[in-house]
């Protein structure tokens, strides 16, 4: 079975993670995560980039150790980092989910999900 790599816990680097989510999209992925669509298919996102495009944003997100995928068949599926992150970097991602849903919700870009 095909296998992807992913970072330790204690590999994680805030500026990596920092980086990583500095991005729209990768926040939109991120809160749907948080929000129930773990263990689901990169294409059931229904990004609005190109799949070449989505691939290189899940990537990013698995090697900064935000997400964790897993080969089921030949779909990917993918889910938060959730335990790992709080261990490294106690509140972060919780922060970082409110302030993405306040954007949302005020209108400010594409982390409605």
């Amino acid at each position: 079975m095909r296998t992807l790599e992913h970072p330790s816990p204690q590999d994680f680097h805030l500026d990596t993670i920092l980086s990583a989510l500095a991005d729209p999209i990768r926040r939109m992925i991120v809160c749907r995560l948080a929000d129930g669509y773990h263990q689901q298919a990169c294409l059931s996102f229904g990004l609005p980039v190109g799949k070449s495009t989505s691939t290189h944003h899940f990537r990013v997100l698995r090697e900064a150790g935000i997400i964790e995928q897993r080969y089921q068949g030949t779909a990917i599926l993918n889910s938060l980092r959730t335990a790992d992150l709080e261990s490294r970097f106690p509140g972060l991602l919780p922060a970082i989910l409110a302030s993405a849903r306040r954007d949302a919700e005020a209108g400010g870009g594409p982390s409605r999900g």
